[in-house]
Order: structure tokens, then sequence, then C-alpha cells
């Protein structure tokens, strides 16, 4: 009996902003919260203290895609490309500054063949009078791999309005758009928001570490705090802003790759160390 074809998840890694660790990091939660056997590539254009089991692919340019979005958030579209590299089937895009803190296998068996996608999230006093708008969060979003290409014909066609801010403020609502009528959120209860969910309101947050709802799957950062800023408490800006340290993120996110670590070899240089903190580009 043949093993069954592994699952790909994918994640960027470019520039300075966010160092090898946080890579390492996710595939250590992938690895720890799939029981599929799975690739793991990260598209990059340094690979230096990646992991040894982190595939890596550079930033490759599909036949039709511009050369100025070669590098960027647009390159989540150019992933459904056929030509950007050599992964087939289902395939989930992760951000690297996402902990994963449960099971993701549903994130592969949900709705086979449909794109699945985060319901982007709003502050509350935003939707008082009003539903989510129909926009998509690409930190986590799932396509099939070589089924896909029309996603990318449409960045294609399209890519001067996709990159116009009076038509589309971000590149996650070009993806949304592009995704059609294939498109399907998430459930809730599987992925929840950092600053938007898990850390408690002023003045609990004071005193209250964020908590993680039963059957969660997936802490998303987006914005302020990164996950390596809220080690030892975040307290920057005003204080409603500020969070404690959740035990939770040492133990999904930190212990994990401390784990893999011991006596694992890193690309480019010899036995691993704790990589060095880059400070924020932007």
């Amino acid at each position: 009996m043949s093993e069954p074809k592994p699952v790909n998840v994918i994640c960027l890694k470019w520039g300075t902003r966010y160092p090898a660790f946080y890579v390492n990091r996710l595939y250590a939660g992938v690895k720890k919260h799939l029981s599929l056997p799975f690739r793991f590539i990260c598209v990059t254009d340094d690979e230096f203290g990646l992991l040894p089991e982190i595939e890596t692919l550079p930033f490759n340019l599909p036949k039709g895609m511009p050369e100025l979005l070669r590098t960027g958030y647009f390159t989540k579209l150019a992933l459904t490309a056929d030509d950007f590299g050599d992964y087939t089937g289902t395939t989930l895009f992760l951000d690297i500054d996402q902990v994963i803190v449960g099971s993701i296998d549903d994130l592969f068996t949900y709705k086979p063949g449909r794109n699945c996608i985060i319901h982007n999230w709003l502050p509350k006093y935003k939707t008082l009078f009003r539903g989510l708008p129909h926009i998509g969060n690409s930190s986590c979003f799932r396509f099939e791999a070589g089924q896909s290409h029309y996603i990318f014909e449409k960045l294609v066609a399209e890519w001067k309005d996709a990159i116009d801010r009076d038509k589309f403020r971000t590149e996650q609502a070009f993806l949304t758009y592009a995704m059609g009528e294939n498109l399907e959120w998430w459930p809730d209860g599987w992925i929840y928001s950092m600053k938007r969910h898990l850390i408690p309101a002023f003045p609990l947050n004071l005193f209250k570490a964020p908590a993680l709802p039963e059957g969660a799957k997936i802490a998303c950062f987006h914005g302020n705090p990164d996950p390596e800023q809220l080690i030892g408490g975040y307290m920057k800006g005003r204080a409603y802003y500020w969070a404690r340290e959740p035990e939770w993120l040492v133990a999904d996110w930190i212990m994990p790759e401390r784990k893999l670590h011991k006596g694992a070899k890193t690309k480019s240089f010899g036995y691993a160390a704790q990589p060095k903190k880059s400070k924020p580009s932007n």
C-alpha cells in the first residue's frame, strides 16, 4: 500500500524584520500539531539559519507576473501559479508570525477543494451596525496547488487594479476577489486574532494573560504585538494595548523549536544557536 501524498505548508520570509527563528518555530509548531505527512516550504531571499528540514524556494517570477511584484505580499497570489514551484495538492499558507496551538489536521480536510481563508476581523465598534465586509485575512489560507492557476491569472490580468489602493486596500482584499465563487471562510472557533480576541479588554489586560478558547488551532498575530514582543509581557504605547505573557506562548512557540534544535544543524552555519534578534525595518 502506497504512502499518502504529503500536504504542503508554505510561508514567506524576506527582508530583516523577522529572523530565521520565526520560520523554525512555525515549522516546529506544524510538526507538533499536524499528524499528516507534509512538506514545509519557505519562499525566501535568505535561507541562513533555517533548519535543514525546511525546503526553500526563491522568489520566483511565474510567467506573466510583473517584476515589481516579485518580492512582497503579492507573492501570496503567485504561489497559486502552476509554475511557481514543484508542489501540488492541498497547500496551506501561513504567515510566519502565527502560533499554532492545536491540531491543524482539519485545515487540510475541511471543505475539500475549496479556497479557505480567514474572514477578516475588524474592531467591534466597526461592526455594531453592519457585518464584516467580504474580505479575507491572508495570514492563513488554503488552495489546491495545480488547480488554482486561475487565482494567479486574475492577478496577471488585473495587477494594476490590484496595487491601486482606491480599488483594493490590501493584497488580501484582491486575493479574496481572485478566489471567486470557490471561496470558503474558515469556521469560527479555529483561528483567533491576538489583538481582536485573545488580549483581554482594558483594564483586564493589565492583570489577566491572553487565554486560548477550547478548540483553538492558531493564534493569529497581525500588527503589534508580535509573538517575540509578548515574551515577558507587552507594555508599549497606551495601557489598553498592553498584554501579559501567556503560558501557552512558551509551550507552543518556543519549546517545540528548542526540542528540534538539540543537536540539529541549520542551513549555512554549524550547530543551532539562538539567532540574534533583528530590529523591525518598519
